[in-house]
């Protein structure tokens, strides 16, 4: 018989508090036109972006994220110091080591709070979702802060026809804490390594240390457009299903969908996809906000919530991809 005591945690967990950030400046279609040969018209049918924020010298990784961090903190209505663990999700954030999350744990002000960093790319804040909600229940940390952030402009080619136009920066982030009832369902997650070619990184690290006096050889972005959009519409839309079952919802019980703001192409397919009623708010923030990665979710979930178009208590499906290929959906009731 086992000597461990049982762990303490609360029975559910749920999100209490949003925040996001978008860098000051605001990069129109046009920008992106001075590098490719291409049109605003051929970018809009093609992805539906017609502008995104890129961030300047000082809106680094942890300034985006410890804005973000600050909104979500004062959202939930707790303080720096109850919060048990930081995650942050990030490919963009170009020390390694330590973890960025150390740091921002540090800054908030937090209790020496356990941090660390994950890379899941688009699917990040899907992941650190999951972790959180298991750190909460299992008692492990009363609140948890999870972090997406991307300054996705330092690893974009402006010469790749394919990928110029996509991708923005900014910083979303949520705090989880206990829960009376079910908030946060269960994830269905996982991963396609197989087709992991589709969207990579362009050189690795050691092929630029070793050839750094040749700036087209810094590692960017890049993918496989066509492999992607019909990986994303079809296999994905079978994901957002299955997480609709596991939460033992259907479509017509939505009120919100936030899927991740990779393109509204996608977006609107998977919509038709899962037959979603007219009634289901749809997030489409990449119009304005191009694609964030691991911030594109919470940055839209913030949007919603302040504009109006969603509200408290409303039951939203959320669902992230991208490189891995890595996904995760779940249903979360809206804070």
């Amino acid at each position: 018989m086992s000597k461990i005591k049982p762990s303490k945690g609360a029975p559910h967990a749920r999100i209490l508090g949003v925040g996001g950030y978008r860098p000051v400046r605001v990069v129109p279609n046009e920008v992106i036109l001075e590098t490719i040969d291409s049109s605003d018209e051929w970018i809009r049918s093609r992805s539906g972006i017609v502008t995104r924020h890129w961030a300047n010298d000082e809106e680094t990784v942890a300034a985006m994220a410890l804005e973000a961090s600050g909104k979500a903190i004062a959202d939930a209505g707790i303080a720096p110091e109850q919060i048990g663990a930081v995650i942050v999700s990030t490919v963009s954030n170009f020390r390694q080591t330590p973890a960025v999350a150390t740091l921002i744990a540090d800054q908030l002000g937090t209790d020496k709070a356990a941090a660390f960093d994950i890379s899941a790319g688009c699917a990040g804040f899907g992941y650190g979702l999951t972790l959180a909600k298991g750190l909460v229940v299992d008692g492990t940390a009363e609140y948890a802060l999870v972090i997406g952030v991307e300054r996705l402009s330092d690893l974009t080619d402006l010469t790749d026809r394919k990928t110029a136009f996509l991708f923005g920066d900014g910083a979303g982030a949520a705090v989880v804490g206990p829960s009376k009832e079910p908030a946060i369902g269960p994830t269905v997650w996982g991963s396609e390594g197989d087709k992991s070619e589709t969207i990579k990184q362009t050189v690795w690290w050691s092929d630029y240390r070793d050839d750094a006096h040749r700036p087209e050889r810094f590692p960017a972005i890049t993918q496989e457009g066509q492999a992607v959009f019909r990986w994303a519409v079809f296999e994905m839309a079978k994901v957002a299903q299955q997480a609709l079952d596991a939460a033992g919802i259907s479509p017509s019980d939505l009120d919100v969908f936030i899927p991740h703001q990779a393109n509204m192409r996608i977006i609107d397919s998977m919509v038709k996809t899962l037959k979603l009623p007219e009634s289901v708010t749809v997030a489409r923030d990449v119009e304005t906000t191009g694609n964030t990665s691991a911030a594109s979710i919470p940055l839209a979930m913030e949007r919603l919530l302040a504009t109006g178009e969603a509200k408290s208590g409303d039951t939203a499906l959320v669902i992230g991809f991208g490189a891995g290929l890595a996904y995760a959906a779940t249903v979360v009731t809206l804070p």
